[in-house]
């Protein structure tokens, strides 16, 4: 029996910029889908950066929109030109969404409705299937802090404790990489420990970083990053305003500077199966339900947080996965 789709849904909406979500029903999506799009019945979204962007009006997005791009859930309804989902897969919501398929750097993924709702319409050409071991809870913050960490790993990371940087942490150990995390909060120097950094500092040394990823929108977190070996690489991930790194870094050091989004959809399903195979450990800080949304800004906001804010959406869906019998991961 297919599944039975409420014709209204409960969802988190920006309705106007610079001020707090909107949570209240609206109709659900995906009545007339797209040959190419899935509906998924969302068991757990997460609150990224990103949506603080969004909420601004930085990006562009229409108003009004359902706030998240990180989501994971199950199939509910499939596009005719899908083969690879069938109905009741569990998935990971990519969020890249009708990619032109003529060059790698669609991005519109923050400009569409996402997944702070009971359920999201997403472009099927582009989701990931979750192992049967990675559960909800984990996945969802996969869907942009981990495919963007995950597409421009390097050696070292500054903001190393925080929401991409712990997952660079475990990712860059899975493949055998050192890893020197580096975070200003305690806080986060003891997440990126626990997560298995070979060192962790709160300011660089010049001796022992080839390359690093800066995930910190700090101002000053660019020009800690630029401090590498000679001749070292910078892979620039956060979104601060200005990105500002001092001239003797760049030219006396000959510091190369790249800026990286996010990942491929050859990476990003290669991605869930590194996490599953190697257990990564996403922290995360649970929250029941979509009303509960208002406490998740307030918690992201606090600078207190270990890891990635998640709101539990279907509570059944994790409910199966405890009676599945396997380790989760």
């Amino acid at each position: 029996m297919a599944p039975q789709i409420p014709d209204k849904m409960l969802a988190a909406q920006v309705v106007q910029f610079k001020k707090p979500y909107k949570i209240h029903e609206v109709l659900t999506g995906g009545k007339d889908l797209n040959e190419h799009v899935i509906l998924a019945k969302i068991a757990v979204a997460s609150l990224c950066h990103t949506d603080g962007m969004v909420s601004e009006g930085i990006m562009g997005t229409k108003l009004p929109g359902v706030a998240s791009h990180e989501g994971a859930g199950t199939v509910v309804k499939v596009g005719i030109a899908i083969k690879e989902f069938e109905v009741r897969d569990r998935v990971l919501c990519s969020l890249t969404y009708h990619r032109c398929g003529e060059c790698a750097d669609c991005y519109l993924g923050v400009t569409i409705d996402g997944s702070f709702a009971e359920y999201a319409v997403v472009d099927g050409r582009e989701c990931c299937m979750l192992p049967d071991n990675l559960n909800f809870q984990s996945a969802a913050p996969l869907a942009c802090a981990g495919i963007t960490v995950w597409g421009g790993l390097s050696v070292a990371l500054v903001g190393g404790g925080g929401g991409l940087g712990h997952l660079g942490v475990q990712f860059a150990k899975a493949l055998g990489l050192k890893v020197i995390a580096i975070d200003a909060r305690d806080e986060g120097l003891s997440l990126a420990k626990e997560c298995g950094a070979d060192f962790v500092k709160k300011t660089t040394d010049r001796k022992l970083a080839d390359a690093t990823l800066n995930v910190s929108d700090h101002e000053s977190a660019a020009a800690t990053s630029a401090a590498t070996k000679m001749h070292g690489v910078l892979v620039q991930i956060a979104q601060p305003t200005n990105v500002s790194v001092p001239f003797e870094e760049l030219i006396f050091r000959d510091t190369r500077i790249h800026g990286s989004l996010t990942s491929s959809r050859g990476e990003c399903q290669e991605m869930p199966k590194v996490a599953s195979k190697n257990k990564i450990c996403v922290k995360t800080n649970p929250f029941n339900g979509i009303k509960e949304i208002p406490k998740v800004v307030e918690l992201a906001h606090s600078g207190r947080m270990q890891g990635k804010p998640v709101i539990i959406i279907d509570n059944e869906a994790i409910q199966n996965e405890k009676k599945s019998g396997l380790e989760m991961v």
